[in-house]
């Protein structure tokens, strides 16, 4: 959450951030428009189903939360009951949560559940490779601000999910000095130099290094971490 951020607001199944809400609605609103003419013309309005979302494809699991709050912005009658949680490995076949309510309203946030799902699923399901790829070397796979657009806190989670850990949030939660700051400044060390008389907030310092000569620079400035910034395999050995 964002220091702005308002309190979480409850949902029926969980606690979800307002912002996250925000997004749903205006994904609804994106799709809905001036309504679901099929669903409304073909399904009775009083009519209730009983629907499930099942796995197709091997993956992990991530914005299940988020997708069943589709359904309950729709029409709070709706409810859900989960199979599986977030960070769990499914495969094709796995019954993930099953629905029951309107069926009018189940139809019509069907899709918009499942962009969310999908998406944030594939994003845990890629990060659990990198994760088992370097399992047992004590390396960890962070993530970075290149996020979708208004997606970050989701994006962030399905990173986490699939076992990644998260880098900084945003640019109010760490110094990263990059290579344009090191040119304004005229180099590593005056840039850290800068940095360091106005952390009054005592944030963590990261920079950005090309070569050996700025790793030596940056670590004799006493920084916490660095961002080795599209180095060959050899050099970074």
């Amino acid at each position: 959450m964002t220091p702005t951020s308002k309190p979480p607001r409850e949902s029926p199944f969980h606690t979800i951030e307002d912002e996250v809400l925000d997004l749903i609605d205006a994904a609804l609103a994106e799709d809905r428009g001036s309504g679901d003419w099929t669903s409304r013309w073909i399904v009775p309005a009083r009519l209730r189903a009983r629907a499930g979302i099942v796995a197709k494809a091997e993956g992990v699991l991530a914005g299940l939360d988020t997708a069943l709050a589709v359904f309950t912005r729709l029409d709070p009658r709706i409810q859900s009951e989960a199979h599986r949680s977030d960070g769990d490995a499914v495969s094709p076949g796995t019954v993930i949560c099953e629905l029951h309510g309107p069926a009018r309203a189940i139809l019509t946030g069907e899709r918009v559940a499942l962009n969310f799902l999908q998406r944030l699923s594939g994003i845990a399901t890629l990060t659990r490779r990198f994760v088992d790829a370097v399992a047992g070397t004590g390396a960890r796979i962070l993530d970075t601000r290149k996020t979708t657009p208004g997606w970050r806190s989701l994006e962030k989670e399905a990173v986490r999910a699939g076992g990644g850990t998260n880098h900084r949030r945003g640019l109010y939660d760490a110094v990263l000095v990059k290579d344009n700051h090191i040119a304004i400044a005229g180099g590593v060390p005056e840039a850290i130099r800068r940095v360091q008389e106005s952390n009054d907030k005592a944030l963590p310092v990261i920079v950005e290094v090309r070569s050996i000569a700025d790793v030596e620079e940056a670590l004799d400035a006493g920084v916490d971490r660095l961002l080795l910034d599209n180095m060959s395999d050899d050099l970074m050995r």
